[in-house]
């Protein structure tokens, strides 16, 4: 009899171990699952805010870096529009792109705003970084607009590139794909990201100045003008600043001050940057 009891303790230690362990091992199971889940959801959200330019639509808040991009080059592309027919559009386009806004090392350390390699025929200053393979050679220049030309000598002297020039100049979309079917880029959505730039900023609104030539001169004529009366002084307002103080301290008045800069009310804030004289 006591053998059994011993037997029957045994059997319903065993049976309980298994029972926690069976339990364990489904909230293991459970556990990883849910880790699993919050690295996937991760991995989304940082997809969705890496290609949050591509997805925003008309009347959202666009990105202030790519608007300051485009306002910064916008000339510059204009002018190769004219020079060398390829459309304002597809440059910015482009530049906002293979630069992340003018934000990448290449863009910044090298004026690379186009992600152009060094090839065999260039004779200019070598910058190195790694890319498809290791240590690979890109080109350096003096300053943005050169790298601006560049392209634009890049697209016109290579003949793989020729078909692109038969297509309109206001024909964005042709050229986005034509650029991925000459082998500009191996990314596959490399037409839908300039398309989706393109269209979600207005660039399409260059090439139609250019198209228009009395507007684009008319557009040059007033870039001229506005470069000759451009404000000769200007402060950014800091913490504690008011228009009072700003006036007194700056030898002008409040109400100059509000007609320099459009204001309506004597309302200002931190970081905004005032005109103090014209």
């Amino acid at each position: 009899m006591m053998y059994r009891g011993y037997l029957l303790v045994i059997i319903v230690v065993i049976s309980l171990f298994t029972g926690c362990s069976s339990k364990r091992s489904a909230v293991t199971k459970k556990s990883e699952k849910k880790e699993i889940q919050e690295k996937e959801q991760y991995l989304v959200t940082q997809s969705d805010i890496i290609f949050s330019d591509f997805k925003q639509e008309k009347g959202s808040s666009l990105n202030s870096f790519t608007m300051d991009y485009i306002e910064k080059y916008k000339n510059i592309a204009i002018d190769k529009m004219v020079e060398y027919k390829i459309p304002a559009s597809i440059t910015l386009a482009q530049g906002i792109l293979e630069s992340g806004n003018g934000l990448s090392t290449l863009a910044r350390k090298s004026n690379n705003h186009f992600g152009i390699k060094c090839h065999n025929n260039w004779k200019g200053k070598r910058v190195y970084h790694d890319d498809d393979k290791r240590n690979e050679c890109f080109r350096k220049y003096p300053n943005p607009e050169g790298s601006f030309d560049d392209h634009s000598l890049f697209l016109t002297t290579r003949g793989r590139y020729d078909g692109l020039f038969e297509l309109n100049t206001d024909d964005y979309k042709g050229w986005a794909k034509g650029l991925k079917k000459a082998g500009y880029a191996t990314d596959r959505k490399y037409p839908k990201k300039l398309i989706s730039f393109i269209e979600n900023f207005d660039l399409y609104e260059y090439d139609a100045l250019v198209l228009d030539q009395k507007g684009y001169k008319k557009a040059k004529k007033d870039q001229r003008y506005a470069e000759k009366i451009k404000p000769s002084k200007y402060i950014v307002v800091s913490k504690g600043d008011t228009l009072y103080s700003i006036a007194r301290n700056n030898n002008t008045t409040v109400q100059q001050l509000k007609e320099n800069n459009d204001l309506t009310s004597n309302e200002i804030s931190i970081g905004q940057k005032l005109v103090l004289s014209k």
